[in-house]
């Protein structure tokens, strides 16, 4: 089955592609590399031995966009990771995300239905809960106020999905890290890294002086915010999981991906140091706008319905962060 994934040079992207073509699938990517690289591609190649063909398209551009469809026929449906994916840039620029994020989802919609593909796997987050008032939060959480412009694209987009008649799950991820085992494929964004791991390995690298903690005055274990983080492979295969189901399944869901537990930056910090038998230097900083104090998963409706489950450590996911940052 042919399947369009847009982003699929991506970090999260890319490790769906290579998940697909081991469960034998045919993936098409549609990136424009303005976020990515063809290095992933290059992994992807040497951990599959599979060639995927590479449309380099902005997923805004309806007219390039469709041509694609036009190119390859008989795709089955869509992964749609094209986004921005800065909380902290969307702060800062929240037109670029909303023009971007939101424009990309309707125009890959609309060229959907014209050339009737049934299915779509959305790319979403746990972003769009906002503050939880329960944790941990279950899909029938509200919507809250979005804490940034980030997230408010998500629920914008998730509530379009509910507009249209195409069959759809949106994955609500948490904080995707790690890398592939192979060394081979990993973030590749071109913009400077925000998330926690990957400045972590910047700093134990030696490419940054320090890490700054954003904020210590949380009402939380000690402190520092406190997230749900599950290896990227893990979310990877949930993609594809989530194909399955709704192939066999057509019918629109939501579901959360993630580990189900809770960690701190701090605790985070030292996990690293611990499973890298390295010194990650930092100090506590203010904090930052667009954060959430507290967020992680229940992921009992995934597990039941989809039967997947994070399965790579938290130690693990580690030293993978750290192998893909010292290879790179």
């Amino acid at each position: 089955m042919k399947i369009l994934v847009t982003g699929g040079a991506g970090y999260i992207g890319s490790h769906t592609v290579t998940e697909l073509i081991q469960e034998g699938f045919q993936p098409i990517i549609v990136d424009n590399l303005c976020n990515s690289s063809v290095k992933n591609l290059e992994g992807i190649r040497s951990v599959t031995d599979t060639i995927v063909q590479l449309y380099n398209v902005d997923c805004t551009n309806e007219i390039e966009f469709k041509e694609v469809f036009e190119k390859e026929k008989d795709i089955v449906g869509a992964i749609h990771f094209a986004a921005y994916k800065s909380v902290e840039e969307s702060v800062r620029e929240p037109e670029k995300y909303f023009q971007n994020n939101i424009g990309s989802l309707k125009v890959l919609l609309k060229l959907m239905e014209h050339f009737e593909v049934d299915y779509l796997i959305f790319s979403s987050s746990c972003t769009v809960y906002g503050t939880p008032d329960n944790l941990p939060v279950t899909e029938e959480a509200p919507f809250k106020k979005a804490e940034s412009p980030y997230g408010e694209t998500k629920q914008q987009c998730e509530e379009i999905l509910q507009s249209v008649a195409i069959k759809s799950i949106s994955l609500r991820y948490f904080n995707p890290i790690g890398s592939h085992s192979s060394g081979l494929i990993g973030d590749c964004s071109a913009d400077k890294p925000a998330n926690l791991i990957p400045i972590i390995c910047e700093v134990a690298k030696g490419v940054r002086e320090k890490l700054i903690v954003n904020g210590n005055d949380y009402n939380t274990i000690d402190g520092s915010c406190v997230r749900d983080y599950i290896h990227v492979v893990d979310l990877a295969k949930s993609h594809v999981a989530a194909l399955k189901y709704l192939i066999k399944n057509p019918k629109k869901g939501v579901f959360n991906i993630g580990t189900g537990k809770g960690l701190s930056v701090l605790e985070a910090i030292q996990c690293f140091e611990k499973a890298n038998k390295t010194n990650v230097n930092y100090e506590i900083g203010p904090r930052r706008d667009g954060d959430v104090e507290e967020i992680f998963s229940d992921n009992t409706k995934v597990e039941k319905l989809l039967d997947w489950k994070a399965q790579i450590s938290l130690e693990q996911a580690m030293q993978d962060a750290w192998n893909w940052e010292i290879k790179k």
